[in-house]
């Protein structure tokens, strides 16, 4: 081989080796490339984790340090809970579900008297033990083994009950034990020492204040008897001196006792009702009752008294509300007594008129009674309305009162319509009157109201003359109602005026200026006109001896009861005016009865009273009847008269010596028994207090009367006794 061929085999080579080591050096940097790459990861890797497991350090110390305070809390917390319970005055104790103390506070302790006994360890059977055997409690009827008996009952039990254990020193523990789950006990002693004397004190002071009331009730029973009696010889008295031939001097003296002594009666009255109040005693007595009778009955008595002010008294009873309803009549009657006393009372001009509204609810039966009482008085300050309401209130002063009165009616009002379930109200104006009024929701009692009359077919307008402008537009409301167009005039001139107009009837006022109602009448007649005129009047016994009475077709009173009303709207479809004035009677009512042969003998009448004034009073007031009366002294005189004189009927006081109304009542009875007779017995009695009533008629008394006796509630029971050979009492035209 050539040098040349050697030598370009060997650059060959060269050549060949560089190419390999280039590749090799290539292979080299890839891997170096690749290990750097991996070194860096791995070297990541390891600063991560070694971030992660700082971390993990860093948290394992904060959660031991957090422990730490946690632990340092809790300490603190069991410390001052500890320290809390050993500082409160109520015992405290803990015990395992062996019933093994656990730990006490020292008022738990301090029960047992420094017993070094009790103390943590201890099992609840020998802390019983040890309060037996060392006189610790007052096992009072119990044995010492019964009481332990008891108390390990109780503490055994899953849910053990309070009770109270006393101690040797008089004081009070109760025991409030607490179960677990686990069965741990935790145990609570109260100290109720001081609350168990103020209990014994406070039934020391309910039983002197019930003495107090016992005896107060019976100072206001004693005191209302004692000052009835003699106010039975005032009232009586002055009541029979103004029926006497007496001057008008002498009339208004004698008027003036008895109205003073009625009025001292209302005082008691008030003052009784209040304290009985005050007390929770007074029970109200629901019967059937007529509200508008009774509201009737009300405006006739006092009627004289607003007469002589010049006030005129009205009464708006909604011509379709029902009349009958089951309530307290006694105590509504009270309450409208107040209530239209005032108005009449603070009324020196004008009218009061009542106004009684409902709101029927049919599913229920029963109505939602509004009553109203409005006058045209004084009328009450705006800063005074919410005072009117209060215990002895008036509106003025007590320094310039005007008007007289206890200040209690309006309260006393306030508290019965509150027990009936109501309210009462007031709206007022100083110098434009006021308004009063209730709300009370009473059921419907049996017996209809009187229905309306269907629309008269000859009775389509009618006259209303005269009275006040209140009166006229009452009465024009009422005929509107009733589908009847009403014609207003305000006289009579006007009355005839419009008398061509076409009416079918008037209603004409009796008092009227220039020319009243029966002048009125007496034109209209003259005139040609036979229309009907009805006359309302305040005194139909003055307008029936009227001369010119006959040309009317009937009278109505005044206030027109909605009856009366009805009755003459009928009688005007149906019948002609007749010759002599009279009021509307009922269709069915009965034919006057035939008169009865003369009888032979006068009533016997006994009375059985021991004061000597009472009983000149009641000689008195029955003196112009024919009967024939005998007195007794006392109730022993009573049982022998009632054999000898054998009366029909007799008066019988319930308080006298010896023998009482009672007992000579009970008497009697047993005397009727062997006989078989029964002879009405009428207590007459200063016995008013709730329940007296009931007491008294439980002895066998048949009626009831409250002193001072009323002279024509004494003759009502008198000539009811009138019968078959009996003259009658009254006289036979009274008859």
């Amino acid at each position: 081989m050539s040098l040349a061929n050697k030598l370009a085999e060997e650059r060959r080579a060269r050549l060949a080796a560089e190419r390999l080591l280039e590749q090799k050096q290539a292979e080299l940097h890839a891997a170096n490339r690749k290990l750097g790459k991996h070194a860096r990861q791995l070297s990541d890797e390891i600063v991560e984790t070694r971030a992660k497991v700082q971390t993990v350090e860093d948290e394992n110390q904060r959660v031991k340090s957090d422990l730490t305070v946690a632990n340092e809390k809790v300490e603190i917390a069991e410390r001052r809970l500890w320290h809390s319970i050993e500082t409160i005055q109520d015992g405290f104790a803990f015990f395992d579900e062996g019933g093994r103390m656990i730990a006490a506070n020292p008022a738990w302790i301090a029960i047992f008297d420094g017993l070094a006994d009790v103390r943590a360890g201890v099992s609840y059977i020998e802390i019983l033990q040890l309060a037996t055997e060392e006189g610790i409690v007052n096992t009072r009827d119990e044995t010492p083994a019964e009481w332990r008996e008891r108390m390990l009952d109780r503490w055994q039990s899953e849910a053990p009950e309070p009770t109270v254990i006393r101690l040797w020193n008089g004081a009070y523990i109760k025991l409030i034990d607490q179960r677990g789950h686990g069965g741990d006990v935790v145990s609570l002693a109260l100290d109720i020492t001081d609350t168990v004397r103020y209990e014994q004190q406070l039934k020391e002071a309910r039983r002197r204040a019930e003495a107090a009331n016992r005896a107060k009730s019976s100072f206001l029973a004693n005191m209302s008897h004692e000052i009835r009696t003699p106010m039975n010889g005032v009232v009586g008295m002055a009541d029979l001196l103004r029926e006497t031939a007496l001057d008008e001097e002498q009339l208004l003296y004698a008027t003036t006792i008895k109205n003073s002594g009625e009025a001292l009666l209302v005082i008691i009255n008030d003052v009784l009702d209040y304290s009985k109040i005050e007390a929770e005693k007074l029970v109200l007595h629901p019967e059937p009752f007529d509200l508008e009778r009774c509201i009737h009955e009300l405006i006739m008595l006092m009627q004289p008294r607003a007469r002589d002010q010049g006030v005129e008294v009205l009464l708006d009873y909604d011509l379709f509300l029902p009349t009958r309803f089951i309530g307290d009549p006694g105590r509504l009657r009270q309450v409208l007594t107040n209530l239209m006393g005032n108005a009449i009372k603070f009324t020196a001009k004008g009218h009061v008129l009542i106004r009684v509204t409902g709101i029927t609810d049919d599913g229920a039966g029963a109505v939602q009674v509004h009553v109203a009482v409005e006058d045209t008085g004084i009328g009450i300050p705006e800063d005074m309305v919410d005072h009117v309401f209060g215990e002895f209130n008036q509106v003025e002063g007590e320094h310039n009162r005007k008007f007289e009165g206890t200040g209690l009616g309006l309260a006393i009002s306030e508290k019965l319509i509150g027990l009936m379930g109501g309210d009462i109200w007031v709206e007022s104006e100083e110098g434009a009157g006021s308004t009063f009024g209730f709300r009370i929701t009473l059921p419907v009692a049996e017996g209809a109201a009187p229905e309306p009359p269907a629309r008269a077919q000859t009775l389509r307008r009618a006259l209303v003359v005269g009275g006040s402008d209140a009166n006229r537009t009452l009465l024009e409301k009422q005929l509107d109602q009733l589908r009847i167009a009403p014609l207003a005039c305000a006289d009579g001139a006007e009355a005839l005026a419009r008398l061509e107009e076409g009416a079918d009837a008037v209603f004409a006022e009796h008092n009227m200026n220039a020319m009243d109602g029966l002048e009125l009448t007496a034109a209209i007649r003259e005139a040609g006109s036979d229309v009907p005129v009805i006359l309302l009047s305040a005194n139909t016994g003055y307008a029936e001896r009227d001369p010119a009475a006959h040309h009317l077709h009937a009278i109505l009173q005044k206030p027109v009861a909605r009856r009366d009303l009805f009755a003459v709207l009928r009688s005007l479809d149906a019948a002609a005016p007749p010759d002599a004035p009279k009021a509307p009677t009922a269709p069915d009512a009965p034919a006057p009865a035939r008169a009865a042969p003369a009888p032979d003998r006068a009533l016997r009448v006994l009375a059985a009273e021991d004061n000597k004034t009472n009983r000149l009073v009641f000689s008195k007031m029955v003196g112009a009847l024919d009967i024939e009366l005998e007195f007794a002294g006392n109730g022993h005189e009573a049982v022998a008269l009632y054999q000898s004189f054998a009366p029909d009927i007799v008066f019988m006081d319930i308080s006298m010596p010896g023998m009482d109304g009672k007992e000579a009542t009970r008497e009697i009875r047993k005397l009727e028994q062997e006989s078989g007779a029964h002879v009405p017995i009428v207590a007459m009695t200063a016995h008013a207090m709730e329940g007296d009533d009931a007491e008294i008629l439980a002895a066998g008394l048949d009626h009831y009367l409250t002193k001072p006796l009323r002279k024509a509630l004494i003759h009502e029971r008198i000539a009811a006794m009138a019968g078959d050979g009996i003259r009658p009492p009254m006289g036979a035209d009274v008859a």
